[in-house]
């Protein structure tokens, strides 16, 4: 591909994005290559190992009244987050209905016209509801062919009549849902670590509920993009919701390894301030999405963490899980603060982690 001037990028990222379409208009425009600024130049699809990986499996059926079932479930998700920061859940109290309305009012709204998808377009981050196409389009090497739409549902939801119409109902009982199950699973890896129960709940780990609804349209090329790059998630824990049409990978010992989608389960992936304050015990791991030449794909991601906008709480590696023999690795860091270098770097292959290393 040959090379282009910092400023010829620069209008044709700002061509794209007035056109609030997304890439779901380049589609619909009969694009058949993708523009330049998708073109990830250094695009490794080589360290897949050829057979899925056996993902472990966290079954929540009896966690509320069986000790031992409990007892079994915290074993498994802790293992399972210090050794690949992954796994899924199975018998989460989640009815089927509800995941099959939510990807299907996501895509509604995603395949919706621009006039409508338009007003709800925006790169204030500070909105409570947004849409648009790479929250780090201005930031990133490299687009993701991946349009969003985000919205900041807790501890402040925002009122009924800001989400759009196509997905606005299914959105607020989707949040309700993810709050239960987010208690239940904090409360496993409390155990897991050693403390008591309550303690990540009572660190306000779960206080802020953000829903990520991402539309991954059939790309023409999908061999020189991604439809995510490698990154790590912000959060404590975030809790995946994806199609039966795959492309989810994890780096694992220096393979992609893939994560084929389980009908009726969900995925949980450790965020980069359960690492932090786990004092890397867990680890957050690094994931991307492959672009595919089939579509669209759909998922939601709902992140748990603190409240950003507000909260001037602290958050450094626990005392608990720290000694003369493994001491502090992380400074302390509010979770605005952290989510400002994070959303400033953007999805650069790097972890947000390393400049809050000690």
């Amino acid at each position: 591909m040959a090379a282009y001037s910092d400023s010829e990028r620069l209008a044709e990222l700002r061509a794209f994005d007035a056109t609030k379409a997304g890439v779901k208009g380049l589609v619909d425009a009969g694009f058949t290559s993708i523009p330049r600024f998708f073109v990830h130049p250094d695009l490794d699809l080589e360290r897949t190992p050829g057979a899925n990986f056996r993902v472990p499996v966290v079954d929540l059926g009896g966690v509320a009244a069986d000790p031992a079932r409990r007892a079994a479930a915290a074993a498994e998700a802790g293992r399972a987050a210090e050794e690949l920061g992954l796994f899924h859940v199975v018998n989460h109290g989640v009815p089927q209905q509800v995941l099959d309305e939510m990807l299907q009012r996501v895509r509604g709204f995603h395949e919706d016209g621009v006039e409508v998808k338009g007003e709800y377009y925006t790169r204030d981050q500070s909105r409570k509801v947004v849409y648009n196409s790479n929250f780090d389009l201005y930031q990133a090497p490299a687009a993701n062919w991946r349009d969003t739409l985000f919205c900041s549902m807790a501890p402040e939801p925002p009122r009924p009549e800001e989400l759009p119409l196509a997905c606005r109902d299914i959105t607020f009982k989707y949040t309700s849902y993810m709050q239960k199950l987010g208690t239940i699973l904090l409360e496993l890896l409390s155990e897991a670590l050693g403390l008591n129960p309550n303690h990540l709940i009572e660190m306000e780990c779960a206080n802020g509920v953000s829903v990520l609804m991402h539309y991954y349209p059939a790309c023409p090329e999908p061999h020189l993009t991604l439809g995510t790059s490698k990154h790590s998630d912000s959060s404590f824990i975030t809790i995946l919701l994806q199609d039966s049409l795959g492309g989810l990978q994890v780096l694992h010992q220096n393979q992609w390894l893939n994560i084929p989608p389980v009908p009726g389960s969900l995925v949980v992936n450790v965020g980069d301030l359960l690492q932090l304050i786990s004092n890397d015990k867990f680890k957050s791991v690094e994931h991307r999405v492959l672009a595919k030449s089939s579509g669209p794909r759909i998922s939601v991601a709902c992140f748990l963490s603190t409240y950003r906008a507000t909260s001037t709480r602290l958050y450094g590696p626990l005392r608990e899980l720290t000694s003369h023999n493994n001491p502090l690795r992380y400074k302390e860091v509010t979770m605005k603060d952290f989510l400002t270098h994070y959303n400033r770097k953007g999805l650069d292959g790097r972890s947000a982690l390393d400049h809050f290393r000690l």
